[in-house]
């Protein structure tokens, strides 16, 4: 299959590394050509348009920011959708509304082809070391055809929500919810404790060597302990993104989320504070003010 990737942000990047070095060629597209410069001189093709890209791919790739880029970048004469071969696979693995999901693979089965959602849990680093987790659903055929190209996309694990769309880009949501409490749970936690007179990086070595040994808690953890947070891994108005998903599909399935409605406010405040392009780790520098 000839497969195509749209989205060279730091984790899209890191994606597309991965399949080039299982997959070539490998077309690229990216609204800031630059970025695609490194691929080329690993054997990436770049598109000049989403269009030239899709009608040159029988799968395309996608990890774009928001609900709006995506829509963007699918619908209308010039998008996937329109241009994809027949029968062709969009997989996207952007962190997005269900509703969204639905309505897009609407719009491709219109034009003979297939959306799979496959959002993905992990880091820059996580992609690099080939230890994303894939959160898939969609149409089982079309997932079948694609799950060799998540795990050279560097898919440690491919995880099934069933045939319904919307199904894994609700489970993205509800993983993401976790993760963001996590991050602010111990960003308060690690001022308590350096308040209280205790060496923060004893009391969470403690923890992370005991009940809370998962990699949210050590990966997130020694970053919430450094001074500074820049380049940024996933950063805080990403974070914030995701919140505003996670609290509007909240109202969608009328789930009371209070701890959410709270960590929203936190990003909200970072932001705000001009914290929006740092790690979301330094949600702790608006929590300390």
């Amino acid at each position: 299959m000839q497969a195509g990737f749209i989205g060279l942000g730091n984790l899209g990047i890191a994606i597309a590394e991965n399949l080039l070095m299982h997959r070539q060629p490998l077309y690229v597209y990216n609204r800031t050509a630059a970025k695609a410069q490194p691929l080329v001189e690993k054997g990436a093709v770049i598109c000049t348009s989403v269009k030239e890209l899709a009608a040159t791919c029988d799968v395309v790739i996608s990890i774009v920011s928001d609900d709006a880029a995506l829509r963007h970048i699918t619908e209308g004469p010039e998008g996937i959708a329109a241009n994809l071969k027949a029968g062709g696979i969009h997989v996207c693995m952007s962190t997005i509304l269900p509703a969204t999901a639905t309505s897009l693979e609407i719009v491709h089965q219109q034009h003979g082809n297939h959306y799979i959602t496959a959002p993905l849990m992990g880091r820059p680093d996580a992609a690099r070391a080939r230890k994303l987790n894939f959160l898939v659903s969609g149409d089982n055929a079309a997932l079948e055809q694609v799950k060799p190209l998540l795990t050279e996309a560097g898919g440690a694990a491919i995880w099934e929500f069933g045939e319904a769309v919307s199904a894994g880009a609700a489970a993205k949501l509800c993983s993401n919810f976790l993760v963001l409490s996590s991050v602010t749970a111990m960003a308060e936690g690690i001022q308590l404790a350096r308040q209280s007179g205790i060496d923060p990086a004893q009391w969470l070595q403690m923890l992370t060597s005991t009940l809370f040994s998962g990699p949210v808690h050590q990966g997130y953890g020694a970053a919430l302990l450094k001074e500074g947070h820049q380049p940024a891994g996933f950063s805080l108005k990403l974070a914030l993104k995701d919140a505003n998903l996670i609290i509007a599909q909240s109202q969608n399935a009328h789930a009371a989320m209070p701890v959410g409605k709270q960590v929203q406010t936190l990003l909200q405040q970072a932001v705000a504070e001009g914290f929006g392009d740092y790690d979301v780790t330094s949600v702790k520098d608006a929590i300390r003010d």
